[in-house]
């Protein structure tokens, strides 16, 4: 009799991690929306102001679609999952190019605005969701926030579990 554990996994069943992850980062994109708005209005003027709010919006389209592949696709099979990010990333690079493409003869488009808000919410919000994410089995995705260790009426019998299914 085969042993289902030496079986390769072929799907995830479960939570989604990532989804949790990528609303989390789209709550703190929303929060540093008005500064990032505020900054280049005073650096580049209106447009400057107007360019940053369409940046901030590509940059959360971005994450939100990209949890959304991986989330969909995992369920499917975890080479269809693969599949995904790797063509996923270049689809939404793509979808990028092609936000700031369809805008380039616009009245109120300003480039430099555009730019430095498209890299820098990008790298900003991934580097402050770092402070979040749990890198524990246990608690995929976000780090609980009462820790059972410190917490003595929590169960670690009750943590989260993702279900790896083997065909």
């Amino acid at each position: 009799m085969v042993d289902r554990r030496d079986l390769p996994v072929t799907h995830v069943d479960g939570p989604a991690p990532e989804m949790a992850v990528s609303r989390d980062i789209i709550k703190r994109g929303e929060i540093v929306a008005p500064v990032l708005i505020a900054l280049c209005g005073v650096i580049w003027g209106g447009d400057g102001a107007i360019s940053s709010a369409y940046g901030i919006v590509i940059v959360l389209a971005n994450f939100a679609l990209a949890a959304a592949l991986v989330t969909v696709t995992a369920k499917i099979s975890i080479g269809v999952m693969m599949g995904a990010v790797l063509f996923g990333y270049l689809l939404r690079l793509g979808l990028i190019f092609l936000a700031v493409w369809l805008v380039q003869d616009a009245a109120w488009i300003s480039f430099p605005a555009l730019g430095a808000t498209i890299i820098v919410t990008h790298l900003g919000l991934l580097m402050w969701e770092l402070k979040y994410v749990s890198l524990t089995l246990a608690y995929p995705g976000l780090k609980p926030t009462d820790s059972p260790a410190t917490d003595s009426t929590t169960s670690t019998t009750s943590s989260p579990s993702t279900t790896l299914t083997h065909d």
